[in-house]
């Protein structure tokens, strides 16, 4: 049996916080909305923005006015942070995308749940006798401690990416749910409203039937939308007000499941504008870092950049080898020295650990905002472009447009408390213990709501 809160008097009773003393059990349920900046929620009237179930979590429960996050600043890295409480060098997820400058992979993303190290908040509460649900969270395929799992993958976007799900989920659980909703489970890379619209259906499905006592769900429609116009834009604002929509179904539907429920609204990473398009490929290429062969693919790679939004990771085939090193520092100070290039830092091993970013890199580049990280697509490419999208993020964490969103409300959280700005690993651990569970290795302390 779950197990459930404890009275308001008793807590009431406990000294400091919500939290202190002896930790509570609780059902949680866990939304992220991928790309949720802060502004869009506590400012929204002055944004013209209609979201009256985000405002809900302002009005009855605590808020951060901003959370800062990981380098990188980008989807896979920051939700495993979210889950876990650990930067990327500590659970391994540190980059959407795996490391692949052959391109053998396909541009295949980090899916798979046992490329993370640390412990997550599903172990938690699965520790703390709660089941657990998921849909759609990053990094969830084969995830232990899942007991209701719909993962989130893709491969081409064709028809059989359904399949793929359906054979990586909990067996059974499609039909089930599909049988239930009389709808077909959305493509895995499938980011648009009405895929969030079919999870969320599918999502509330599951809460009704199982009762998950700690349950995840992502939405990804907004953070495909301000890639596709810019953060601020009219369609994104009209994507978010739909997704506001959703959440209301979800919080509905957790609340009559769970009365006593906690839950959390967060979000992965804030956006800029951008308008250019950096290759890096172009003067790794020029300096004999980068060959191509024949076919105009890469046949070998001393040194690849690896980008990660507006920033780039720059992982060296022999990292001890000084004079590679020294060869790649100069193409970048160069770099950094052309206003073209658009590179606002470059940082090195011990400047890296300290941000908790990828320990593989020997480098890695900030661009000024405006500016995002290219793929290699060819080796004709110049340095700089027009960029195809109209908003990035992936910016070391420190540029406040990189602020995300934490937002919670539920049985014993106060109501209309400003949190301030707080740390993205100080998440993990307090939803961990409202639920009864522990991330021992946390990187920060759960977050004290005050009296």
């Amino acid at each position: 049996m779950m197990r459930r809160a404890l009275p308001l008097a008793f807590l009431a009773a406990l000294a400091g916080s919500a939290l202190a003393g002896e930790a509570r059990a609780a059902p949680v349920l866990l939304i992220s909305i991928d790309g949720l900046r802060p502004g869009d929620v506590l400012d929204a009237e002055a944004r013209g923005l209609r979201v009256s179930s985000l405002r809900r979590f302002v009005d009855e429960g605590s808020y951060a006015t901003g959370v800062v996050g990981v380098l990188p600043s980008v989807t896979y890295p920051s939700h495993t942070t979210l889950i876990t409480g650990v930067s990327p060098a500590k659970h391994g997820i540190v980059n959407n995308t795996t490391f692949d400058p052959m391109q053998i992979n396909q541009s295949g993303w980090f899916w798979y749940a046992e490329d993370n190290k640390a412990r997550t908040l599903w172990d938690a509460a699965h520790d703390a006798g709660l089941t657990t649900g998921n849909v759609h969270w990053p990094v969830s395929v084969a995830a232990k401690n899942v007991t209701w799992n719909l993962p989130q993958i893709w491969r081409t976007g064709h028809e059989d990416d359904r399949k793929l799900v359906k054979a990586l989920a909990t067996p059974g659980l499609v039909t089930e749910l599909e049988t239930s909703t009389g709808a077909g489970y959305a493509d895995g890379k499938s980011e648009d409203v009405l895929g969030d619209q079919i999870r969320t259906e599918f999502a509330v499905d599951m809460i009704v039937k199982h009762q998950p006592g700690f349950m995840t769900m992502y939405l990804a429609a907004l953070d495909h939308m301000q890639h596709e116009t810019g953060p601020g834009s009219a369609e994104s604002h009209a994507a978010l007000e739909q997704i506001d929509g959703f959440v209301g179904e979800l919080v509905a539907a957790e609340l009559e499941a769970h009365p006593d429920a906690v839950i959390a609204l967060v979000s992965d990473h804030g956006f800029a504008p951008v308008d250019t398009v950096i290759n890096l490929y172009r003067p790794f290429i020029d300096a004999g870092l980068v060959t191509l062969g024949a076919d105009g693919k890469i046949a070998s790679a001393d040194a690849t950049p690896w980008g990660s939004g507006g920033s780039f990771a720059i992982r060296l085939a022999r990292p001890n080898d000084a004079a590679l090193k020294a060869r790649v520092k100069a193409v970048l100070d160069k770099l950094a020295a052309d206003p073209a290039a658009r590179f606002d830092r470059v940082i090195e091993g011990p400047e890296i650990a300290k941000e908790g970013a990828n320990p593989d890199a020997s480098f890695y580049v900030n661009l000024k905002l405006g500016a995002v990280a290219g793929p290699f697509v060819n080796g004709t490419l110049p340095l700089s472009f027009p960029s195809p999208l109209k908003g990035m993020h992936g910016y070391f964490p420190a540029a406040p447009e990189m602020r995300s969103t934490f937002m919670i409300m539920g049985q014993g959280i106060p109501k209309g408390r400003k949190l301030g700005e707080i740390d993205m690993r100080a998440i993990a651990p307090t939803l961990a213990k409202l639920m009864g569970g522990s991330l021992p290795d946390a990187e920060k302390p759960a977050i004290s709501f005050g009296k």
